[in-house]
């Protein structure tokens, strides 16, 4: 055992604190969140705190956070139109995403600026993306406030209305060929990685190698 620095994040500045958070906990997988804005403008925007929470019925969230109190375009998209898409990126499109997290105005579009196709949903009124993968149209069912004005973000549940996966990737019984899906997942600062360098750690046989221990 090697030794080990303690950090106390009451003692740290906000930048320190994320560079620790966002550095041990990964990979982190990315939600590329599409959405209308109440003037019709198109809005894309990667975030990295995101994960499934129940299957089923399927729900999702991610949280969004505020500068110095002022929400992200799509924070406010979603509250005033209840729904998202969250977009899966793969290593083909994964620069056109670094684009998209660049600061744009809200009269701006980043599937105009990083060169992506609006795709219709069939459930929300928000947009896909047509690029992507695969694409999961959400209903939102909650919007929690956590933290502080200044540094506080918006957890965002959503509900999984409809599933859109290329037909290439669907194997039998509905499994996803996630070597072929090669979905790229946040590392820290502008480091990221992809799903196509696998292993197996296979719980029965540690199972049985442990037996003893769970009787």
């Amino acid at each position: 055992m090697g030794s080990e620095l303690k950090f106390d994040p009451s003692q740290m500045e906000h930048p320190d604190i994320y560079k620790v958070l966002s550095g041990v906990v990964i990979p982190r997988p990315i939600a590329w969140v599409s959405t209308f804005g109440p003037d019709g403008v198109p809005n894309v925007a990667p975030y990295s705190f995101f994960q499934p929470i129940t299957p089923s019925p399927p729900h999702v969230s991610f949280s969004a956070g505020s500068r110095d109190g002022v929400k992200k375009d799509t924070e406010r998209n979603i509250e005033a139109t209840g729904e998202f898409v969250v977009n899966i990126v793969s290593s083909e499109i994964a620069r056109r995403m670094a684009i998209s997290a660049l600061d744009f105005a809200p009269e701006q579009s980043e599937f105009a600026a990083s060169g992506l196709t609006l795709a219709p949903s069939d459930c929300v009124s928000a947009p896909r993306v047509a690029e992507a993968p695969a694409s999961l149209e959400c209903e939102m069912r909650q919007m929690i406030p956590v933290g502080d004005e200044r540094y506080g973000a918006t957890l965002i549940i959503g509900e999984v209305v409809r599933f859109h996966v290329r037909d290439e990737l669907v194997l039998e019984n509905h499994r996803i060929d996630f070597y072929a899906l090669d979905a790229v997942g946040r590392l820290a600062g502008d480091w990221y990685c992809a799903t196509n360098d696998q292993y197996e750690l296979p719980r029965s046989q540690y199972q049985r190698e442990l037996s003893d221990w769970f009787e």
